[in-house]
């Protein structure tokens, strides 16, 4: 077991900021830095006969670029990724509204 949780520590070391940007492309003298929405998730354990295992996986959205032109620096947004994050979320928050106006009335 203790060198399942060193391989899977020095797995973790890679997430965190370099699975949310990208590398630095360039682009006929456009500095791009692709930007995603990403998750992760592990787990371990041991029982009593001493049997262990573990696993894990992520998953990452793509939701725009940062673009440097010269000395502009702007920000454009993956519409098409942008709209699959929003429409579960606008769903789940007009749902939680509906019931918390109902809670409300009673």
């Amino acid at each position: 077991m203790p060198n399942f949780v060193l391989d899977l520590g020095k797995q973790v070391t890679s997430l965190g900021v370099k699975s949310v940007y990208g590398e630095q492309q360039d682009v006929d003298g456009i500095r791009l830095i692709p930007v995603a929405l990403s998750w992760s998730g592990f787990g371990g354990g041991e029982d009593a006969t001493g049997s262990s295992g573990g696993g894990g996986g992520g998953y990452a959205i793509p939701v725009g670029a940062y673009i440097r032109k010269g000395d502009d620096l702007r920000f454009e947004p993956n519409l098409v990724s942008l709209a699959a994050v929003a429409i579960p979320l606008v769903w789940v928050a007009g749902r939680v509204f509906v019931r918390i106006i109902r809670a409300l009335k009673r």
